[in-house]
Parts: structure tokens; sequence; C-alpha cells
């Protein structure tokens, strides 16, 4: 039986609730309305790595106090944040990305801000939070068994069963993450991640880019396409090795390099054989995060996540 992972309960999950995502250079915030999945206005600001604490905290504040303005008050919030990180108490554990945080207690210092009890402030994975989003309002919604992976600086992964989180179980690796699984001559994440497409097309042209300007010129330049290619065959090695025994329903691809699916997706697909899951890129993109922040209210009072339509999720587009 796999273990459920405890999201954080609340008794009034269906009131306003502030949900921030928490990026390696920026942070997204907007209110979570309730049980239909619906998000306010989203307001972003970017960081940098000469950041301080004190610096962070009051852009989290400005930015929840900019999503927030003329909507209901909100009780609470909950913010998606990259690991490691003690989600349980609320401290910063990350030294590479963000170490102006370390050893800080985030929970303490937003609550102080926004005048709330600590218990009001909660944490949860990013990748657990894609998935929660896609689940509940997005490219999962309606599956059993969804796996949603994202896929940028790093490979980013989580699992879910009936609208449940799982971070163990059959066929699910240690903590639902799979970046660091040996793979070929190394781990998943030195062939799936920006890292591997830039590193592919410099070794094979001696020209270095980025992965969103390799996806533009793709069609015009056989040796980007061969590159996306060759990413998209290690894909779909990936989802035939490591997910067999799990045997998702759909797998959900989210983070940047989702957006040039078109050309990856074919050569991932064919290395899929049997009884394949469907391969689905990500309705809500940016927006999925912030969902399943929200999202986690909800599974937290109900045990399980009920989908609504992904047309549901924002009052007002940003």
């Amino acid at each position: 039986m796999s273990k459920v992972w405890d999201v954080h309960r609340t008794d009034n999950a269906d009131s306003p609730v502030l949900v921030f995502d928490v990026g390696g250079s920026h942070v997204s915030a907007a209110v979570f309305l309730g049980a239909d999945f619906r998000l306010g206005p989203v307001a972003r600001g970017l960081h940098s790595a000469g950041e301080t604490a004190d610096g962070f905290i009051g852009l989290l504040h400005a930015l929840g106090a900019e999503a927030a303005a003329g909507l209901p008050a909100a009780q609470g919030a909950t913010l998606a944040m990259p690991s490691p990180f003690d989600f349980e108490k609320g401290i910063c554990l990350m030294r590479h990305k963000l170490p102006y945080l370390y050893g800080v207690s985030l929970r303490d210092a937003l609550a102080a801000r926004f005048g709330w009890q600590p218990a009001q402030v909660h944490f949860l994975n990013d990748a657990d939070a894609y998935l929660l989003g896609e689940v509940g309002a997005g490219a999962g919604r309606g599956f059993a068994r969804v796996v949603a992976i994202t896929l940028g600086t790093g490979t980013g992964s989580a699992f879910s069963v009936d609208g449940r989180l799982v971070t163990d179980g059959p066929g699910v690796p240690h903590g639902g993450e799979i970046w660091d699984l040996p793979y070929e001559s190394g781990i998943v994440e030195d062939f799936l991640s920006s890292r591997a497409i830039v590193s592919d097309y410099h070794r094979r042209t001696g020209n270095k880019s980025t992965v969103a300007a390799l996806a533009r010129i793709a069609l015009s330049d056989p040796v980007a396409q061969e590159v996306f290619t060759e990413f998209g065959l290690h894909l779909g090695r990936v989802l035939r090795t490591l997910l067999v025994k799990f045997l998702p329903d759909v797998v959900v691809l989210g983070g940047g390099i989702s957006r040039a699916a078109h050309l990856f997706l074919p050569a991932a697909q064919q290395e899929l054989t049997g009884p394949a899951p469907q391969l689905r890129v990500s309705d809500l993109q940016d927006l999925a995060p912030l969902v399943g922040c929200g999202a986690a209210r909800l599974l937290g009072r109900s045990g399980a996540l009920a989908s609504v339509g992904a047309s549901s999720t924002q009052t007002n587009p940003a």
C-alpha cells in the first residue's frame, strides 16, 4: 500500500488563501479562492543572488499584498518551495539556491509580516504542488494514476493515486523523486534537463545557446532538431524503465522545456511500447504550482481532490 503524503490540514479550506510559487530567480503570488480552483490576479517579482533574508521576505509580503488587493482577506498562505526544505517546520535548507535563506524560519517570518499565527503558513514541495494543480484542474484531471515531471534546470517529479500524493509504494522512487536515479552513464537529470540540451548542442556544434533559442531555430537547424529528438528518446526510455511498476495512466510534462514538446514528444512516444501512459503537456504551466498550493488545503480536508474544468483556475489572467 502506498503511503499517502499528509498535506497540511485546515478547517476553513474554502476560505481565500495566499499561494506562492518560489523559483530560483522569481516569485509568483495569487489568492486561491476556494474549492472551484480559481485564482485571483497573479503578481510576479524577481530576486537575485545578492538578496538578503529580510529583502526576500519583504518581496513575498509585497507580492502577497499586491495579489490580495481588492479580494476577500486571505486566511493564511501556502508556498511551493524547491528542496531541500523542512516543509513541516518551514525552515529553508538550501545552500546552492537562495543561500541567504539557509536556516531561516519562513513560517515565523511571514506570519509576523502578515499578522497571522505561524500555523496559518504552510509549505509544499514545488513538484508536488505542480502535480496537485494538474490533477485538480489541469492535464491530470480525471486520471487515477498520475505522474508529473517538470523539465527545466533540473528534473522534478511527483506521483499521485486517486487524487492523493504518494511518496513510496510499488513503483514509486524514494520521496517520489527521479532526478538522481541511475540512468545510462550518470543520473536522470544528466539527460533530462536544460543543461543536457545545451551541452549536447555545444558538443555537436561548438556553439553555446539556450533551450528557448534552440527551440526557435529547430525547424531550420537540423542539429537543434537532432538534439531535441535525442532528448525525447531519453525521456521515453526513462519513462519506460523507471515507471514500469507504477503504471501511470498519464504523465504530465511541465517546466520550461515542455513548451518545446512538439520537438521531442514524438521521439519519446516511440520509445514507449505495450500499455503506455498518455503523455500530456501541462494545461496550467506556470499557474500549476499556485493552483496546487490551494489544492493542498482541499486535499487536507477531504482526503482526495475532485477535478474541475481548467477554465475556472483564474479570475483575471495575468
